[in-house]
């Protein structure tokens, strides 16, 4: 089977499922909220990878590409793309996805889900592929669905991922690509948090980034969110910073996402309630007790149930990498720092 639902997975199957799939079976596993949904494991993209590389070759093709020649390989990696989103799914593949999609059905709507990108080298400790891989959101039929799987696939050979994938020496044979779907929050508020403070590192509070609608908006930069700063312990409430929210994401009719104003009612009101924050504080300590290290936290409230909804979880890199790196360097010879402060003195 090419196809695994969250509940049956989860970090442990990250080599199959990717960073994103293992971690939102682990997070359900864990008793957390997260919108039902499937992973289409590696297994399906090894599969499709092995149908192109009947006719030409993938992997060693882009394996052999010359780093220091960006128009060339630039040029490789768009027709690569391009068969990509042309070249047909397995048959057994695409009746799997299909028959997954449509069990995905509640009360007789069709199924709105986002397609993710799970790379198997993604949301790790050690290396990170946030952001080089495509997310669609508001997908609404079986067809395009499909077809942004096949997109997914191809961002794997985008310049910026094959970039990023030399300088962190990792070989061609060993990439792979699962690909999330998941069931769409129609979010009310969506947002990030960070269980220790992304400015100062300091753990003992959670740092909350929230604004109007999907959180697509606030990722991308186009607003600049509410912000709130939260002991961990105590829930008191230091720094509120509400700012000037003119637009937000909203799900467009016809598929996709669309911009939108925001009322002017609420662009300087805050887009969280307190017991709202509390929630979230209370739901990032379970997280971050659950894997046992700070977490960065995606999250929405649904506009309808006003349910809090995991979006994804993965681990803090920024304060960890930097408590790695040793505090000095060792001197070849440890008695030469005495000697400097003594200016080499008899």
């Amino acid at each position: 089977m090419h196809i695994s639902w969250f509940r049956d997975i989860s970090l442990a199957d990250r080599p199959t499922v990717g960073g994103k799939g293992g971690s939102l079976g682990e997070l359900q596993r864990a008793g957390i909220d997260v919108p039902p949904g499937f992973v289409v494991r590696t297994s399906a993209f090894e599969d499709f990878i092995a149908e192109l590389e009947r006719q030409d070759p993938v992997r060693s093709r882009v394996a052999a590409l010359a780093a220091d020649d960006l128009e060339v390989m630039g040029a490789a990696l768009r027709e690569l793309r391009a068969r990509f989103d042309t070249a047909a799914l397995p048959a057994d593949l695409e009746q799997q996805i299909r028959a997954a999609y449509q069990a995905l059905t509640e009360t007789g709507h069709t199924p709105v889900v986002a397609i993710r990108s799970s790379a198997t080298t993604e949301d790790g400790s050690d290396a990170s592929f946030a952001g080089l891989q495509d997310t669609y959101l508001w997908v609404m039929q079986v067809d395009e669905v499909l077809r942004r799987i096949r997109h997914c696939w191809a961002s794997l050979y985008s310049l910026e991922s094959l970039s990023y994938r030399r300088r962190q020496r990792i070989d061609e044979a060993t990439v792979a690509m699962a690909v999330v779907v998941q069931t769409m929050v129609d979010a009310r508020t969506a947002g990030v948090m960070f269980t220790r403070s992304p400015i100062s590192g300091d753990r003992s509070v959670i740092t909350i980034e929230a604004s109007w609608g999907l959180g697509s908006a606030l990722v991308s930069g186009e607003v600049t969110p509410d912000r709130w700063v939260v002991a961990k312990i105590t829930g008191e409430i230091p720094v509120r910073d509400i700012s000037d929210k003119a637009i937000c994401h909203a799900p467009a009719p016809g598929g996709g996402i669309e911009q939108l104003p925001v009322a002017d009612a609420l662009r300087r009101e805050p887009c969280l309630a307190d017991e709202e924050l509390q929630a979230l504080r209370a739901v990032g300590r379970q997280i971050e007790r659950h894997y046992g290290r700070p977490q960065d936290i995606e999250w929405a409230i649904d506009r309808h149930t006003r349910r809090l909804m995991l979006l994804q979880s993965r681990p803090e890199t920024v304060w960890a990498n930097k408590e790695l790196q040793p505090a000095a360097t060792s001197a070849t010879n440890p008695l030469l720092h005495v000697m400097s402060i003594f200016g080499g003195r008899q």
